[in-house]
């Protein structure tokens, strides 16, 4: 408000500057610094998210964390009843997982948010601003009171702002008032504004979005300061919704463990009934249910989203929510834009059709007869020109090169701006004698009815039904052939003539090229080889639309079905659905509410859709879509904060490589889960030889730990790692409600691999306890040389196996040498530090100390190799026989 307490919108754009102490050049540079200072930068106070100690604790305190605690406050509770039972240690073991697992999810998922914060930041919103007599762009958060900001469709308001100048502004308020209806803002004072600044007409709002029209506005309040500010909550959201895979997480963590606790609680009655010792009894419960509780499961899920977010981040797709990561891998369909994702979006004039021929872009007419269609080309547009060059929409440049210098034909006055309905834009230019011109351009089934002449060199003739038809097949040949065609039509103006699209004379079409990307194909082809369907959703003539589609591959067939928006419009929702059982199907000359209505009937089939989009009014369709994809280079700030993902270069490949990667994830969650429950048998395998053998228990609780949070750590982390395979794009989509933990998983880990590595483990105790002289029935005592030496040989024949379980666990059907060390190093790391961790616990003082293990003699190690090699044997004769199997069946490739 000025200081005289008037509200801002009452007064004249002059006397609004004046009382800003601003100028419609613009503020100095050396103003624009102390207001900055005074007034603090343009930024909207987050609102204060979930404090990092509670963070922290939440990873102490889940389902898994809860049932290790209970496990290790009985331990103690045991110690206090019955000490020497060495159940103190155990608990302080337990007690350890606990902390060690907490804190690797919690450093995960505190990187995973800094990341996220670091992609935000590389996406401000930007906003061109004049100052010291020049049009600038700049960050949003550098505006200050008085700055002249340029405002045009697609922008969001970065300030509370009053207009300047307008031209057919219309602006939607959803974001303040909840109202989707946008309304039209004007430059004239407004004398019967009250002081809510949501009423006022001639006011644009921080946080709206400018849906139609451009202008010109001075900032009046910033920050904090502005509407948005106050009522900041009301646009910021409270939480987030839980995932799909989220979900399925939560599921297999409280099914595994509530299996472990009824296994336990089983074994622990068991051992009741047949005389075991109580507190023996109950620390072997205890033990089974630590051997069948996968700990390093949340930690992994963590490190895989993040990590599948960093490889898609440096293939120039930013992740702007984390769970989009995972439902990527199950999409089914994508929607696709044809300008600048599948075409290169830099346009070129390449033919044109006029005075009843067609022509060459470059050639010159004699005589200037083709001045009034470069008139047209040279004077329609919304074109800036900061630094002297054309910026703005690319085909709107190539028609102002293609033109070339023309005198000025009067000063700009006004514009009618394009609008998805109308199809059409026309400038209006006057001289100081009130006569002018008005120049139209748009597609030519818009344009033409309009008008009633045509340009025959300088000479205007009347538009009768034979002409019409010449331009009709003209456009019809010239989209035939991939080009993008438009009309362009002008209209003298004499002083007092209102300036109307009507009684045009048409100048003659022009036909602009726009090449396809050079891998795009390649792209396509990678989806219908991934069970991927793509449909073109364009504004372009569904002629120009079928000759792109046929040459990036996405329609191969003869007929392909063509809707466009007159008869999308007319289609009932159960005929549009039908409709798309077509297997080839494009829409052209769609608006972008009816994309939404497209993405709508998808998902009703039950198909995941994936939809990019770049304007304002694809928000609507970005957020219906499962998942919204919006363009970095040529996306509106609207379109990018409805979207899901940001695709930095704007190209369909990477489209394709992010659900590449997106599948990887939920393949390679799959591989960490095959290898940790591979060795929950061979774990717990021990428990039951003891309980129903009655013989010395093969395998300790804390050599459990040892291998659960020690040596298989890393090696599981590296498989969650994994980039994606060659295989990845080559099968279908896993479908929507596929489960994590299915019946192939669990039979694989638990009735192939699991007993593999248990009967390597027993023979390896038994080998030794045989060797020293151990005679059946007897029972050592723990601290016994032999039966500590025997328990480290079932201990490093676990470890062995799972070095080799490690490989064998990287794909589920490719064989384990055919995949390549250096793609994923941690794989490496992981087998080095397996070793070390293994070598330490049996050979060094403190590991023997701290997990009750004895020096192993070279023989117990040849023992136990053939073992673990064996295991590698079967399971690749396992995969053998499925690759045999697919390829008699011509099956596709198995999902990772």
């Amino acid at each position: 408000m000025p200081p005289d307490g008037t509200p801002i919108a009452s007064h004249t754009p002059e006397a609004a500057l004046s009382a800003l102490h601003s100028q419609t050049a613009g503020l100095g540079a050396a103003e624009v610094q102390r207001r900055l200072r005074a007034f603090g930068p343009n930024q909207v106070e987050r609102l204060a998210g979930e404090p990092v100690w509670l963070t922290l604790l939440r990873e102490f305190t889940h389902f898994f964390a809860l049932v290790l605690w209970l496990a290790a406050g009985l331990a103690f509770a045991a110690e206090h009843i019955e000490p020497g039972q060495g159940m103190a240690e155990l608990g302080v073991a337990i007690v350890g997982v606990i902390l060690v697992n907490g804190g690797f999810s919690f450093w995960q998922a505190y990187r995973a948010e800094q990341a996220l914060d670091a992609l935000r930041r590389l996406l401000p919103q930007r906003v061109k601003v004049r100052r010291d007599g020049r049009l600038d762009e700049i960050d949003a958060a550098g505006l200050v009171p008085g700055d002249v900001v340029s405002l045009a469709e697609g922008d969001k308001v970065p300030a509370d702002c009053r207009a300047l100048e307008s031209w057919g502004v219309r602006v939607n308020l959803a974001t303040l008032t909840g109202e989707a209806l946008p309304k039209a803002r004007v430059a004239e004072a407004d004398p019967g504004a009250s002081g809510d600044p949501l009423a006022a007409r001639n006011l644009l709002l921080a946080g709206s979005l400018v849906v139609a029209g451009e202008c010109s506005a001075v900032v009046y309040a910033t920050g904090m300061h502005t509407e948005f500010g106050r009522i900041a909550h009301l646009t910021q959201t409270a939480g987030e919704t839980e995932s799909p895979l989220q979900k399925e997480i939560r599921r297999v963590s409280r099914l595994v463990a509530l299996l472990a606790l009824g296994i336990g609680l089983v074994f622990f009655a068991i051992g009741q009934a047949i005389g075991l010792p109580f507190w023996a009894n109950f620390m072997f419960a205890i033990g089974i249910i630590v051997a069948n509780v996968p700990e390093g499961l949340l930690p992994t899920v963590t490190l895989a989203l993040a990590l599948a977010t960093q490889r898609m981040a440096r293939r120039n797709a930013l992740v702007r929510h984390l769970p989009a990561v995972e439902t990527l891998g199950s999409a089914t369909t994508i929607l696709t834009d044809k300008t600048g994702t599948l075409t290169q979006n830099r346009m070129s004039v390449r033919e044109l059709f006029a005075a009843g021929r067609h022509r060459l872009a470059a050639e010159r007419w004699p005589g200037g007869g083709d001045f009034h269609l470069r008139a047209v080309a040279r004077f329609c547009h919304s074109l800036k020109f900061p630094a002297g060059q054309p910026a703005g929409d690319p085909m709107e440049i190539a028609l102002w090169q293609f033109a070339g210098p023309i005198p000025e034909p009067g000063e700009r006055r006004g514009q009618i701006p394009f609008d998805a309905e109308r199809r059409r834009m026309s400038v209006l230019t006057r001289h100081p004698d009130g006569s002018g011109q008005l120049w139209c351009k748009g597609a030519p089934e818009a344009v033409l009815p309009l008008c009633s002449q045509w340009m025959d060199g300088d000479t205007a003739r009347p538009l009768d039904e034979a002409t019409r038809a010449a331009f009709g097949r003209a456009h019809a040949d010239m989209a035939d052939r991939g080009l993008r065609v438009l009309a362009l039509a002008w209209r003298p103006l004499a002083a007092g003539d209102a300036a109307d699209e009507a009684q045009l004379a048409l100048a003659g079409l022009v036909g602009l090229e726009d090449p396809p990307r050079p891998d795009v194909h390649a792209a396509v082809e990678r989806c219908h080889a991934a069970g991927l369907r793509v449909i073109m959703v364009t504004g372009d003539h569904p002629r120009t639309a079928v000759a792109v589609a046929r040459e990036v591959g996405i329609v191969r067939g003869a007929n392909p079905t063509v809707i466009d928006g007159g008869a999308l419009r007319c289609m009932a929702p159960a005929a549009l659905q039908l409709a798309l059982d077509a297997p080839e199907i494009l829409f052209a000359r769609v608006t972008a509410e009816q994309k939404m209505r497209i993405v709508q009937a998808l998902q009703q089939t039950g198909e995941v859709v994936a939809v990019t989009g770049d304007g304002v009014n694809d928000a609507p369709a970005l957020k219906t879509a499962d998942i919204g994809i919006a363009m970095g280079l040529s996306g509106t700030d609207v379109a990018r904060e409805a979207a899901d993902i940001v695709l930095l270069d704007d190209h369909f490949a990477t489209i394709v490589n992010a659900i590449e990667e997106g599948r990887a994830v939920f393949g390679n969650i799959r591989k960490f889960l095959t290898y940790i429950l591979t060795s929950n048998i061979p774990e717990l395998v021990p428990y039951l030889a003891f309980v129903l053998c009655r013989i010395p228990l093969p395998l300790t609780v804390i050599q459990i730990l040892a291998v659960d949070l020690g040596t298989d750590m890393l090696p599981a982390l590296a498989l969650g790692a994994e980039p994606p395979h060659p295989d990845t794009m080559r099968s279908p989509p896993r479908p929507r409600h596929e489960r994590l933990l299915s019946w192939p998983v669990i039979a694989r880990a638990y009735f192939f691999l699991g007993p593999l590595e248990a009967l390597g483990a027993l023979a390896a105790f038994w080998f030794v306890m045989q060797a020293g002289g151990w005679v059946y029935g007897a029972m050592p005592a723990p601290t016994d040389p032999l039966y500590r030496q025997a328990t480290t040989a079932c201990l490093a024949a676990i470890v062995l196996a799972q070095m080799v379980n490690l490989f064998v666990c990287r794909h589920p059907r490719e064989a384990a040498w055919r995949l390549p060390l250096g793609a994923n190093p941690l794989i490496v790391a992981g087998l080095a530090v397996e070793a070390g961790l293994l070598l330490a616990i049996v050979y060094t003082e403190i590991g023997n100390r701290l997990f009750g293990t004895a020096p192993l003699p070279f023989d117990a190690w040849l023992f136990a190799l053939p073992f673990a090699l064996g295991l590698g044997v079967a399971e690749e004769a396992r995969k053998g026989l499925l690759r045999y199997a697919g390829r008699r069946c011509g099956a596709t490739p198995a999902r990772h």
